[in-house]
């Protein structure tokens, strides 16, 4: 039996017209996992984080929790947040600024009448589970937000939750500190193995976190599964581009060939011969750049235009245009010296490897095309 478990879940937000924030969405999620909500913003997933701590009535649905029901449309249950046994970690940390780490640590052991020498050890272990020992008579204000995120994260399971919700906890901290905390993130729950729901936009922080990962898209899932399923084989167009695909290339076959653009595609692509117009997603990690074809032996090719290069340290992202399709490429490695020194105006040549893009449908759905090999677009 599943731990959490969610059905036919529906919120809409009134207005003209009604906006539809959870859409019939049903999942469960099973003791220990660590699922993340991915999606941008207004796609529903911090409504149905906050439905999930009742701190939102959902219009319809069921969620229950360790077989308890927790909301029930049709049963008319609906329990308050202060008695579904959950920890929430919040972007904005949430720390009550006139208390000190240890009150505001210890605080939803108070607000369950959990005093005593007992709730003082709690708070002492769930310190040192987020190494803020040293931090607990300091105050809010004397922390940094790395320090006041890891002493929410102290709160959140200092009462031993059922579950604990994450609201886009790293989103306020710089990209290092960001790094940092996830990383210690991972190694708590790979040590406790507590079930959590996270909240993100970014990417990097579903794949580094997630047991599985849910993209969301109007209220719905538009895919559910591990890290490397979802980041290997996105299966939407939409999934694909919010995962790191990010080069949108409508491809079509012409005179026996593929173009993009107008431009011709030589090589290989992954898309069934009975298709006729396709979109390709690719990568700008995954585009090589050379001044000719001779430099990508054995790679699909397309010519392009420079339009911009822009340094990062060890890469160089090059902003091209293929006919008028802008597309970014990112460069690195023995090649970055040269992209470095290339003009707007100068034509170059963008290689990949076919397996390395995903052929996508150019109906409504855009779903990934079944994989039935490499086709030969033009030797």
């Amino acid at each position: 039996m599943p731990h959490l478990e969610v059905r036919a879940l529906h919120k809409q937000f009134a207005g003209k017209p009604p906006t539809t924030a959870i859409d019939q969405l049903d999942f469960s999620i099973e003791e220990g996992e660590f699922v993340v909500l991915l999606g941008p913003s207004g796609c529903g997933k911090t409504t149905t984080l906050r439905c999930l701590a009742g701190l939102e009535t959902a219009d319809a649905g069921h969620i229950s929790l360790g077989g308890r029901t927790w909301f029930d449309s049709s049963q008319r249950v609906a329990l308050p947040p202060e008695k579904r046994n959950i920890g929430m970690v919040f972007q904005s940390y949430a720390l009550w600024p006139h208390m000190s780490v240890r009150k505001n640590i210890g605080y939803p052991l108070r607000s369950r009448r959990k005093n005593g020498p007992e709730a003082a050890q709690w708070i002492e272990e769930a310190a040192a589970l987020v190494n803020c020992e040293e931090l607990l008579d300091r105050y809010p204000a004397q922390l940094s937000g790395g320090q006041q995120q890891r002493v929410s994260l102290a709160r959140s399971l200092v009462s031993r939750p059922d579950m604990i919700l994450f609201d886009e906890p790293l989103s306020n901290l710089d990209a290092k500190l960001r790094d940092d905390v996830r990383a210690q993130l991972h190694e708590l729950h790979t040590r406790l193995g507590f079930t959590a729901v996270f909240v993100t936009h970014d990417q990097a922080e579903a794949l580094a976190l997630a047991d599985r990962v849910a993209v969301m898209r109007a209220g719905r899932f538009e895919q559910i599964g591990d890290p490397f399923e979802v980041f290997e084989r996105p299966a939407t167009e939409y999934v694909a581009d919010f995962i790191g695909l990010s080069n949108r290339l409508p491809a079509e076959r012409v005179d026996g060939g593929i173009r993009v653009s107008g431009v011709e595609v030589t090589g290989h692509v992954p898309a069934p011969v009975d298709v006729g117009a396709f979109v390709l997603r690719i990568r700008p990690e995954d585009m090589l750049l050379a001044p000719d074809r001779a430099g990508l032996p054995g790679l699909t090719t397309v010519t392009a235009e420079v339009i911009d290069t822009v340094y990062g340290g060890r890469h160089v992202d090059v902003y091209l245009y293929v006919g008028d399709l802008r597309v970014r490429a990112r460069v690195d490695g023995s090649a970055v010296v040269w992209s470095r020194g290339l003009a707007a105006g100068e034509r170059v040549v963008i290689g990949f490897e076919p397996e390395h893009a995903k052929a996508y449908g150019t109906d409504e759905s855009s779903r990934l095309l079944a994989d039935r090999g490499l086709v030969t677009a033009k030797d």
